[in-house]
């Protein structure tokens, strides 16, 4: 911070603890009038061309992105270039071996900063079955499905359009916004002869719906092309009250799947029950083992390692609004986990979470026998400080504890003989730490300081409970790292229907002109 209108830092940390519940001055820095202006400016330019971007996003989104189809995401990247070039980005492609990243950067007459901001641009696998419009054929609805949103005609489309409706399609809300709504947030500066106050990079990331097993790679070749002084991660959707949102770190991420075994051969249950092992049901009492009804984890030692949340945190979790009773009444969930803890500070402990489990059929499908084998996947999720590799030595510590004869590959018969109880475990990749930027950075203190003249109930995240590559980054590079979600809560992320309500994305336009306008002069 060389520039003699920011506030000097020792009054930066002075403020921290104030800063979670209270709107805090700049000192000699900008006012909220000036930042204001940026985004009155802004809005002004976007409530005039809502159609065309609209549009524009609908181009986007058109294109299939299914992470694992790189020919798909070639696509992608070719029409992301384009877009960059027409606003005079020098871009780059770049790769490590796995799908295609794009780099872009435009440099500001001199700015002494340089912002790096990271979304990406594929998604999950569609089962277009299970859709009620076609997922890469983006749909506008007049309201959400749910409450019976009708469609609008996009060829028809004019303004004044309601900020209410919803764009369904997929990547709407998770991650293709962020690409669209940053062309546009620059736009609306150039047409109003706002400067940039940063130098501006971009990286974009093609697998990121695979776990982006290739960045750290790409990270280490390019490392120096990616250098900046704040990272902003665009990803993720905001809090469930629809307040802005600024969140510091996410979990960390593995994934297990676990074989159980019975009989070489499927056995009739009424011949063979109560005398063949059954492996659902080995299963069974192997994942009640792991964690209790509340989601406590009871595998020994899975604790040792957690970082506690700092005074600092632990205050912010408490300024944010209690969403329990909102999302019980539009989740129908009587009980939640966690013995009455809130969401905000479950989120920022560990957790195992089955995602699946395979094992014969139900209903019609069912079939009188007890199965060769049963197989669970389960999603672990980390937290500062375990390590992947920890957490794998704890879990078969307590598999082996529980009396499992644990493999990697399929077993053979004498190794089913020899073993009372036999699990082949699937580490589906190495997976990946959590990571917390504190939230007395100094960089992270401007920019909730610059937000919260935006928006003053502006909610202060220390984690959020999803997972993203950021320790990949935060390992590599010196930049704090910082999450900015602006989708909405409610936008069925990897799921079918997946969505974007428009005020998030015109907030999005808004948020993001204001932060590269402003930032460099705080």
């Amino acid at each position: 911070m060389t520039k003699s209108n920011r506030a000097p830092f020792q009054l930066l940390i002075a403020a921290a603890a104030g800063l979670l519940v209270s709107t805090i001055g700049f000192g000699q820095g900008l006012s909220a009038t000036d930042v204001n202006a940026v985004i009155d400016a802004v809005d002004g330019y976007r409530s005039e061309r809502e159609a065309a971007i609209i549009r524009d996003f609908v181009e986007l989104l058109s294109i299939p992105n299914v992470a694992d189809n790189l020919s798909d995401m070639e696509r992608n990247a070719e029409h992301i270039e384009g877009m960059l070039r027409a606003r005079d980005f020098s871009v780059q492609r770049l790769g490590a071996g796995g799908a295609p990243y794009v780099f872009a950067e435009r440099l500001t007459p001199g700015a002494a900063e340089t912002v790096l901001i990271y979304a990406h641009f594929d998604g999950q696998p569609v089962q277009e079955e299970n859709w009620a419009y076609p997922p890469f054929s983006p749909t506008l609805l007049d309201a959400p499905l749910q409450a019976g949103g009708k469609v609008i005609d996009l060829e028809q489309l004019v303004g004044p359009i309601d900020p209410e409706w919803r764009l369904y399609a997929r990547s709407a809300g998770d991650d293709k916004m962020p690409v669209v709504a940053l062309m546009h947030a620059l736009d609306a500066l150039a047409a109003n002869d706002i400067e940039l106050t940063v130098n501006l990079k971009l990286l974009l990331d093609g697998e990121e719906e695979r776990g982006s097993p290739t960045v750290g790679k790409l990270i280490d070749s390019y490392g120096e092309l990616l250098q900046s002084d704040l990272l902003l991660f665009c990803d993720g959707p905001m809090h469930q009250s629809r307040q802005a949102q600024i969140v510091f770190g996410v979990r960390g991420s593995k994934t297990l799947d676990i074989t159980t075994y019975g009989a070489t051969r499927p056995l009739h249950s009424g011949h063979y029950g109560n005398w063949a092992p059954n492996p659902v049901m080995q299963m069974t009492y192997l994942l009640t083992s792991m964690r209790d009804e509340s989601g406590r984890i009871l595998i020994e030692n899975y604790y040792d390692d957690v970082t506690p949340l700092t005074e600092l945190e632990r205050d912010a979790i408490a300024s944010m609004p209690d969403v329990t009773e909102l999302l019980q009444n539009e989740l129908s969930i009587h009980s939640p986990e966690g013995n009455g803890v809130r969401l905000e500070e479950l989120i920022t402990q560990p957790a195992i979470n089955a995602r699946g489990i395979v094992a014969g059929g139900v209903g019609a499908k069912g079939r009188n026998i007890i199965l060769s084998t049963a197989t669970a996947s389960l999603n672990l999720r980390l937290v500062p400080a375990q390590r992947p590799e920890r957490v794998r030595e704890l879990i078969e510590a307590h598999m082996v504890k529980e009396g499992f004869h644990i493999i990697y590959e399929d077993p053979s018969a004498e190794t089913l003989r020899n073993h009372p109880k036999v699990a082949k475990l699937d580490w589906r990749g190495s997976g990946y730490p959590a990571l917390r930027t504190p939230l007395d950075d100094p960089a992270a203190l401007r920019l909730t300081k610059l937000l919260r003249l935006t928006a003053p109930d502006l909610i202060v995240t220390p984690t959020m409970g999803g997972s993203l590559p950021l320790h990949e980054f935060g390992s590599r590079l010196s930049a704090p790292i910082i999450i900015l979600p602006l989708a909405n809560h409610d936008n069925n992320q990897h799921a079918e229907n997946e969505n974007i309500r428009l005020q998030n994305v015109w907030d999005a336009i808004s948020t993001y002109a204001a932060v590269l306008a402003t930032y460099g002069e705080m």
